[in-house]
């Protein structure tokens, strides 16, 4: 089996106004080395976020267990510190500009991006899936771009902002835009060619080594995986674990089409950045970029034909069941955004913490 792992961030906010609290050193100090799964704890840029990556896994079976066991430790962690841990793309509400964790690393981020740092309060989920080479990775890049906009359709999960609806889906989308190298990463020739050009924004515009490159998809540093990187933080395992399979059937699906030297597809690089613009906006609550027709179909077609392309990926990984299962949920309950504005029009805010708080636990 292809081996995967999981990069969640998430946000400790106040219970009563869903602003963000300043305890991520805290429960990050609190937690790590405590068990096998809080092992990977980090900090993340804001001082009231934390990051955690997973171990590595060989099935979905194993990220659910770990993912739901990790989630309820961190519950456990911000109860105690009178917060709520929220797997959300954005807080709901926000003032003033946001402590930055006290890093090096950090600051640098801070002068580099200046006022762009004011509403980076973002939070996403990171899939990384193995791959043999990089030129390997760099083939599965130039495949996987083009489903970019189907995976945040699925997962966006931030409409709000300043405790207003955005009227998008994935408003944590649209602040990335926002960032110097945001967006569908390019074609590549090759492994050389990527390493070329990566080199060559090191120094532009606020990028300042090519950890800071932020493409939607990109070959990780320091680890034989490609990274995607398109989703929000999702509100609960579930969610996780489904844009996890879709990410790991999409690389398997790309090194096939690769070794038996099928072309990737040709998409406008244009067309593309509007596919991810129209994602973020209307999710799955509308129509999506079909890059395969190369126009717009319904959401419930495109990612229909997402499962027909990777259908036999999902039958070599014994993900196919559980992926239907996971989608069926989802088109019954909703999107993390979809689910949020329920419960908004339900009971306000005190219904929508509610709902991280109870979500955040829930088995996938």
């Amino acid at each position: 089996m292809t081996t995967f792992g999981i990069e969640e961030e998430f946000i400790f906010l106040d219970p009563r106004t869903l602003t963000p609290s300043d305890v991520g050193a805290a429960v990050h100090d609190e937690l790590l080395g405590r068990a096998r799964e809080s092992r990977f704890v980090s900090h993340e840029f804001l001082a009231s976020q934390i990051e955690r990556s997973s171990p590595v896994f060989s099935t979905a079976g194993q990220a659910e267990a770990d993912l739901v066991t990790f989630r309820t430790r961190l519950a456990a962690q911000a109860e105690r510190r009178g917060v709520v841990a929220a797997a959300v793309g954005t807080p709901f509400m926000c003032a003033g500009w946001p402590s930055v964790t006290d890093s090096e690393r950090y600051h640098q981020v801070e002068a580099e991006f200046r006022g762009l740092v004011t509403d980076h309060l973002i939070n996403g989920t990171h899939v990384h899936v193995a791959v043999p080479s990089r030129d390997a990775g760099v083939a599965v890049l130039n495949r996987v771009r083009t489903w970019l906009p189907t995976l945040l359709a699925l997962t966006g999960n931030s409409p709000y902002w300043h405790g207003a609806d955005t009227g998008f889906a994935s408003w944590r989308a649209m602040h990335m835009r926002r960032w110097s190298s945001g967006g569908c990463p390019p074609p590549f020739a090759d492994a050389d060619d990527y390493d070329r050009r990566l080199a060559r924004l090191v120094g532009v515009a606020g990028t300042y080594d090519t950890r800071t490159v932020w493409w939607n998809a990109r070959l990780a540093e320091g680890h034989p995986t490609v990274e995607i990187r398109v989703a929000d933080a999702q509100l609960d395992a579930g969610q996780a674990l489904l844009v996890a399979a879709l990410s790991r059937a999409l690389v398997v699906t790309s090194l096939a089409e690769a070794e038996r030297g099928d072309p990737p597809p040709s998409v406008d690089p244009e067309l593309l950045d509007a596919g991810l613009w129209h994602a973020a906006r209307d999710g799955l609550g509308g129509d999506l970029l079909d890059p395969v027709a190369l126009e717009l179909r319904g959401s419930r077609e495109v990612v229909h034909r997402l499962l027909v392309h990777v259908g036999d990926a999902l039958d070599a990984e014994g993900d196919h069941e559980r992926v239907r299962s996971l989608l069926d949920r989802l088109h019954a309950d909703g999107t993390g955004a979809e689910r949020q504005r329920a419960a908004v029009r339900r009971g306000g805010v005190a219904a929508l913490g509610e709902l991280y708080r109870t979500a955040l636990v829930a088995r996938a």
